[in-house]
């Protein structure tokens, strides 16, 4: 699905907790979203992005617009939000019920790591991270030779090329170029 935004009135109140949920900061075009329950399952979030003029599209219902849309839209929301509190009164009445039948939720599962263990473990990972590293070393060293100078470019070249993270899903940061820099030359990172 594309993620973009459209404003009706430039001038309607968008609070930065709605730039933060949307992750843009200029509200100029179309937001497709793919279900109105993957947008929000809350009537107020929902009631202030349609106050604010914000224009949403949704890839499983047909072009909602006029009164009877917005109101519609509305309708679905609340649905949603009961179907998530009815949700989460359900998992907390079974987990609940299993603490009564004395099942152990969550934490100690019976192994509690000695400091050994856990300096062990903590070795292993960053050797993983060093592994890592030095293998995407070179291609990055390549892309700042041909021009991206900057972590946000080399970050957008790298997904680009399609090359995978270090935990192989997501798309590559800025931040995690500054730290594979850092990891192999933290005194040139930090300059």
């Amino acid at each position: 699905m594309t993620s973009i935004l459209r404003s009706r009135a430039a001038s309607a109140p968008i609070g930065p907790p709605l730039r933060r949920r949307w992750q843009l900061h200029d509200f100029t075009e179309l937001r497709v979203v793919s279900k109105v329950d993957r947008l929000t399952r809350s009537v107020a979030f929902l009631s202030r992005l349609l106050e604010a003029g914000v224009d949403v599209r949704f890839a499983d219902l047909p072009q909602i617009e006029g009164a009877t849309g917005r109101f519609l839209l509305q309708q679905m929301v609340a649905v949603a939000e009961l179907e998530a509190g009815m949700i989460s009164a359900r998992t907390k009445a079974a987990l609940a019920a299993a603490k009564r039948r004395g099942v152990k939720l969550g934490g100690n599962r019976g192994v509690k790591p000695t400091a050994k263990m856990q300096n062990a473990s903590k070795a292993a990972l960053q050797a993983r991270a060093d592994a890592r590293a030095a293998d995407i070393g070179p291609t990055i060293k390549e892309l700042q030779a041909a021009g991206a100078t900057s972590l946000r470019a080399i970050a957008d070249r790298l997904n680009a090329k399609r090359i995978p993270t270090a935990r192989g899903e997501g798309e590559w940061t800025a931040t995690q170029v500054m730290r594979v820099l850092e990891r192999l030359d933290p005194f040139e990172a930090a300059a």
